[in-house]
């Protein structure tokens, strides 16, 4: 039992140290707003209709990025479908086998009707050990919240979550208006900046405040322009953090392009297709995130040729893969009219044994 209760106590310090960067970045946000609002525009702005219309806009920035702020901490990351989590039979013969051919068949069943072309590095299909899961594409394992992320792109320490599916557009969103917000707190405070060095101002703590506010909010803006643009060029390609570091691969091979459609298909993936909702922090991506249409020209073999239930008329050359098979704003709607994430049920129907198997396919665990 010690071992357990210092283990959780551990795990406690862990989470609370965690949000240590979100509390920075709250103090320093909570300092900027007292330093602007008070100290620069009642206190230091003589003229009524500046003191107005600056007080005005800098809440409108203001609003927009703390609430972009908060739907990227406290969304929740979400986790693979039932349908990519081992059965308890299937889990129960795992562990009774050795790595060989009986796991390798076992794992070929499971991911033969999943729409799954993404494979490891050596070919095989991606398996997390730790979640007892079928890997979806784009999906990986974070090692903070120990759990596999839908379209992980990175675990961002400054708002304590994971950023993957579910809330890559408030991240994108809290980008952009944190820069806003800096960059208008920095042209606006530019004039009462140089007053500062040239004794305009009054001898009053405003001062004081007018100078480190015009510093800080300089350095943000520097840091976050290079973020966010660095964000815009991966959402023009379709591509996360990870896979901008290593490529995706396909049994082809590595593809980096595996996933891009084209800037507009690639913007309306992560911001979806209604315009009104691009610039607010609410859910308009699309799909599932469980599966990505992609744009290989070599059709996966062991992957149905088709989405289920499409049959043409004509024998013709497949151009994309276009999974999934539902359309992307159905299966959104699957995912995200719960707020619970899906999570492994023990009394899960097997998976269909029969299909095609691949003896050259091997197994290899992504942690």
């Amino acid at each position: 039992m010690a071992p357990s209760g210092s283990g959780s106590i551990k795990r406690s310090c862990q989470r609370v140290l965690y949000w240590i960067p979100v509390l920075f970045i709250t103090i320093i946000v909570a300092w900027s707003y007292y330093a602007y609002v008070v100290q620069l525009c009642i206190e230091s702005v003589a003229n009524i209709g500046e003191k107005i219309v600056c007080l005005l806009a800098y809440h409108i920035f203001f609003f927009m990025f703390a609430w972009a702020y908060w739907q990227t901490i406290f969304t929740k990351p979400l986790n693979p479908l039932k349908e990519f989590h081992l059965s308890y039979a299937d889990k129960e013969v795992l562990e009774r086998e050795d790595r060989g051919e009986s796991q390798q068949e076992i794992l070929r069943r499971i991911a033969k009707d999943l729409p799954i072309y993404t494979r490891t590095m050596s070919g095989a299909i991606r398996f997390c050990d730790r979640c007892q899961l079928v890997k979806p594409d784009r999906c990986h394992h974070c090692s903070v919240c120990d759990k596999c992320i839908l379209k992980m792109d990175h675990h961002c320490p400054w708002v304590n979550n994971c950023v993957g599916f579910s809330n890559y557009k408030f991240f994108m969103l809290f980008l952009l208006y944190s820069l806003l917000y800096c960059l208008f707190i920095a042209a606006t405070d530019l004039q009462y900046f140089i007053k500062f060095w040239t004794n305009g101002l009054p001898d009053t703590q405003a001062k004081f405040h007018i100078m480190f506010l015009f510093f800080a909010a300089s350095m943000f803006s520097v840091s976050l322009s290079s973020l966010f643009g660095y964000h815009c060029w991966l959402v023009g390609k379709n591509r996360s953090t990870l896979e901008a570091f290593r490529a995706p691969a396909f049994r082809h091979g590595a593809d980096k392009n595996g996933f891009s459609l084209g800037f507009n298909k690639n913007f309306r993936q992560v911001f979806g297709e209604e315009k009104k909702f691009w610039p607010l922090p609410v859910f308009s991506s699309q799909g599932d995130g469980c599966s990505f249409p992609t744009c290989l020209v070599n059709q996966d073999p062991e992957q149905p040729p088709t989405p289920v239930g499409y049959n043409p008329p004509n024998k013709t050359v497949v151009e994309t893969n276009a999974f999934p098979a539902k359309p992307l704003r159905e299966s959104q709607s699957r995912l995200l009219n719960s707020r619970q994430s899906w999570t492994e049920s023990e009394g899960a129907d097997d998976k269909d044994p029969q299909g095609t198997s691949n003896p050259a396919m091997t197994i290899e665990n992504e942690t």
